[in-house]
């Protein structure tokens, strides 16, 4: 099965006329899991935000440095909460790329996310996705298959990448403080977020009208600035070069050093002492 099929005998209660942050995400990447009006809300986007397929790819290609990185550290095991649809990138498939065999447990809560990615994902013993708010610890970290898949005794990589945007304050600080209560020492944390801290007065522009488009479909954006963000971090030991815009963590491509996206987006990586 490949993994831009299209999705799967959906329940009924997926409405595909109410667009989803997710599926239009997924459209950005170039990926083929969204709907009619997923791709009508993401041209209106990308009419007032050119900029947004640029931070979806370099949210991506963090995340893919990012698991490359805990892999290099013997992390054999991930949380990867908000995972979205199964767009080609996702953290199983890197460490495949990798040559490395890994357990991963996908979080989510869009129907649409969660039944392609059981399709796709049937009859792997090492992956899994499970349907549940991330909000909600004990669904979380208590489900069948995350206690299966996952041993919290041993250090796990915890996955936060290009979701906490969709949270007000207080929630991102108490969610990660939560999430590693509960983590082995060692254990690393990757986070990703949207900023408009350093933007350029037209990318601050499209930022505002961006986030008017999301607020109007129901999915409000909340973009933090350096100070906020690594507050998050507090009693974690960053990873050199602690948090930075997106291409600046591991640079692989300097090209995207260049990119007009560059200061809409922050990224790290934490170890829990």
């Amino acid at each position: 099965m490949s993994i831009l099929d299209p999705v799967p005998e959906l329940p009924a209660s997926v409405d595909a006329r109410q667009p989803s942050a997710a599926r239009a995400y997924d459209y950005f990447l170039g990926g083929s899991h969204n709907f009619a009006a997923d791709r009508e809300f993401a041209d209106q986007v990308l009419a007032i935000a050119p900029s947004i397929p640029a931070v979806t790819r370099l949210n991506r290609s963090f995340l893919r440095r990012a698991v490359r990185y805990c892999l290099d550290q013997g992390i054999r095991q991930f949380l990867d909460l908000g995972s979205g649809i199964p767009t080609v990138g996702n953290t199983h498939q890197v460490a495949e790329s990798a040559g490395v065999t890994a357990r991963v447990v996908y979080v989510d809560n869009e129907p649409v996310a969660y039944h392609h990615a059981q399709h796709v994902l049937a009859g792997s013993e090492t992956t899994t996705i499970i349907q549940a708010d991330m909000r909600d610890l004990p669904a979380v970290l208590d489900h069948p298959d995350t206690r299966r898949l996952l041993d919290f005794s041993q250090p796990v990589g915890l996955l936060v990448v290009g979701v906490l945007l969709y949270f007000e304050d207080p929630q991102p600080a108490e969610l990660i403080r939560a999430y590693r209560q509960r983590l082995a020492p060692g254990s690393l944390i990757a986070v990703s977020t949207l900023t408009d801290e350093h933007a350029s007065p037209a990318l601050r522009s499209e930022m505002e009208m961006l986030r008017g488009a999301y607020e109007a479909a129901g999915e409000p954006v909340y973009p933090r600035d350096h100070a906020e963000i690594l507050s998050w971090f507090d009693g974690l030991d960053l990873v050199d070069p602690g948090l930075v815009t997106l291409p600046e963590w591991h640079t692989e491509d300097p090209n995207e050093l260049d990119d007009v996206a560059r200061p809409l987006g922050y990224g790290a990586v934490a170890r829990l002492p």
